[in-house]
């Protein structure tokens, strides 16, 4: 739809293919957010999503996650806080509070701020949230896979639409330069923040973007690193409908665990045999990323020889005929939650809700408790893995092994739906 901007007619020159990149975000109904750092890429969405919300008539609220990894973010924040006020679009800030952090920061940071977004979302009854990434991102992205020795998911880029913690995540501006969205600030006079860390060589992103700077010369741009990532997408959506051809054919969707016949797997091409095998840890587990590519191929062969295996959180068990895959014991024997939460970040259970109720796992002592649990028709190992309603150490109800009452468990998503959506 187009938008007229504040310039009148040249401004919505310049400015139409990013507004019409933008304002996909609202191609569908209900509410929409988008995540503010204050960084240049997402003030130029805000901004952008202010203008096409307005003309299409459409709700815009913003979210901005306080790391409080540096002095100046809370200031940062207030800042985006301001420019929401003098838009008249609703904001949050919501702050991360952490102890001492080990390991892998960036992806710590990633994943926090990516929890804390969806809580308070679906707290709010939103369902889509844009990010400001670019193709300069999708570019960095693709280099740091290449030195990952990554395959063709890595090299495909980052994803532009999907489904994760129960919320439509956006990439609308994937196909625009950095430099495009500072002119587009520039051009209207909106300030924003250079976060120092995106300065700092400790961080791989960063030595990816000096690296990018280096291989311009060539001709290795941005630009053409992410339209090599968009033929590569091509490839990899190909691949994910014979993937899913062979799950509404062949496998079994059952108690929340999967069945695949022997033989009909053993038909597939390798790499399908592996997307099968990831998608299906990354349903039963909810994984942010898939284990490493030696442990891939050691999962795979050891199916394909008929071997027992564990991996990612799962359990992977041939018998008479079948791939049977379910979750690993040990991973959900410390899980638990209040009975109107999503257990092990999948499972939903419906029924007669009540203070002091708890899902944890059925385990092999209560089900000793359930006489009949051998007529539900499910395997015992996939029967100890499901959600069971506790008062404390009293069962109250394992409806997936048919001690129900009144209530129901199924997962959040269904398999080929996840496989869809990510």
């Amino acid at each position: 739809m187009p938008v007229t901007g504040p310039d009148g007619q040249q401004d919505q020159g310049l400015d139409a293919g990013l507004l019409l990149s933008a304002g996909a975000v609202f191609d569908l109904e209900g509410p929409v957010a988008v995540a503010v750092s204050g960084g240049g890429d997402s003030v130029a969405l805000l901004h952008l999503l202010h203008r096409a919300a307005v003309a299409q008539g459409r709700g815009l609220c913003a979210v901005t996650v306080d790391h409080a990894l540096r002095p100046a973010s809370a200031a940062e924040a207030a800042g985006v806080a301001r420019l929401c006020a003098d838009l008249d679009i609703p904001h949050q800030t919501l702050r991360w509070d952490h102890g001492a952090i080990s390991g892998n920061l960036m992806d710590q940071a990633r994943q926090a701020r990516r929890r804390l977004i969806a809580d308070w979302a679906k707290a709010r009854g939103i369902g889509c949230v844009a990010l400001g990434h670019t193709a300069d991102d999708e570019a960095e992205t693709v280099l740091m896979a290449l030195a990952r020795a990554s395959g063709l998911d890595g090299l495909a880029g980052m994803r532009r639409v999907w489904q994760q913690d129960g919320l439509r995540w956006m990439r609308p501006l994937l196909r625009h330069s950095r430099a495009e969205l500072r002119n587009y600030l520039r051009r209207h006079g909106i300030a924003w923040v250079d976060d120092p860390s995106n300065e700092n060589p400790q961080f791989t992103r960063v030595r990816a973007r000096a690296a990018l700077a280096a291989l311009a010369p060539l001709g290795i741009t941005a630009q053409a690193i992410a339209a090599s990532a968009n033929h590569l997408k091509s490839a990899q959506d190909a691949l994910q409908d014979m993937l899913l051809r062979f799950v509404s054919h062949e496998v079994v969707e059952a108690g929340g665990a999967l069945q695949i016949p022997q033989a009909a797997f053993a038909t597939l091409p390798q790499d399908l045999q592996r997307r099968l095998l990831n998608a299906a840890i990354g349903w039963l587990s909810a994984a942010a990323y898939p284990a490493r590519g030696a442990k891939q191929l050691a999962l795979l062969a050891a199916v394909n020889a008929g071997k027992a295996a564990t991996l990612g959180g799962c359990r992977f068990r041939c018998a008479g005929g079948f791939l049977h895959i379910c979750r690993e014991a040990r991973a959900v024997a410390d899980v638990a939650c209040a009975s109107d939460q999503l257990w092990d970040q999948r499972w939903e259970m419906t029924g007669p809700h009540a203070p002091g109720l708890t899902i944890r796992a059925l385990g092999a002592e209560a089900l000793q408790q359930i006489n009949d649990w051998r007529s539900v028709g499910l395997p015992r190992d996939v029967l100890l893995v499901s959600p069971a309603i506790w008062r404390n150490d009293a069962l109250i109800a394992a409806p997936v092994a048919g001690f129900s009452f009144e209530w129901q468990a199924k997962p959040s998503q269904g398999f080929a739906s996840f496989i869809l959506s990510h």
